[in-house]
């Protein structure tokens, strides 16, 4: 018998200084057993740091044509693709042509998510850019997760403050342009 998802809910005081976005957010945020926990503090993180109005978790890995976190417009136009993770070099390219902007936010050493899109064709990268966070600090919120989880985050100067459940941490957000030659 396969498993089921195991569903998280976070209560999110949502505070970006950096772009005037102050929202009270509850979200019920599935963890597909194949993804780890890493995977989907990441998937939140990034929906919190991209919200706007038109947000929304996509179907997860069941769904291999959307991002982890897209923006639809009143239409339903996808207008920002939110890739999560180390996606490769091809699906960058399909997500470029299909968005207006397309961003990546990656727990992993960005320097090895980057490193396979050297010299691939990726329609627009220069307009794509990777965001990381500072080494161990999404395994450090990972450690305060819970099942009901509740969440502060404030943004200031891409300087990130995150309190879940008790915990405090804190981390810059940093922004990689990925370069083409050629």
């Amino acid at each position: 018998m396969a498993l089921g998802a195991t569903i998280h809910t976070f209560t999110v005081q949502l505070a970006d200084v950096d772009r005037g976005v102050y929202e009270d957010l509850a979200l019920r945020v599935a963890r597909h057993p194949s993804e780890t926990e890493a995977f989907m503090m990441t998937r939140l993180l990034a929906y919190c740091l991209e919200y706007e109005e038109g947000i929304a978790f996509s179907e997860g890995i069941s769904s291999t044509d959307e991002p982890a976190v897209l923006v639809r417009d009143l239409t339903g136009r996808l207008t920002v693709w939110i890739e999560v993770g180390a996606p490769d070099a091809d699906r960058l390219h399909y997500a470029s042509k299909l968005a207006d902007r397309t961003v990546v936010y990656t727990h992993r050493d960005p320097a090895k998510v980057m490193a396979p899109w050297a010299g691939k064709r990726i329609h627009k990268a220069d307009a794509i850019t990777l965001h990381s966070f500072d080494p161990g600090f999404v395994e450090a919120a990972v450690a305060a997760l819970d099942r009901r989880n509740s969440v502060t985050l404030s943004v200031t100067e891409r300087e990130l403050y995150l309190d879940i459940n008790g915990t405090s941490l804190s981390s810059a957000v940093h922004d990689h342009r990925i370069t083409q030659i050629g």
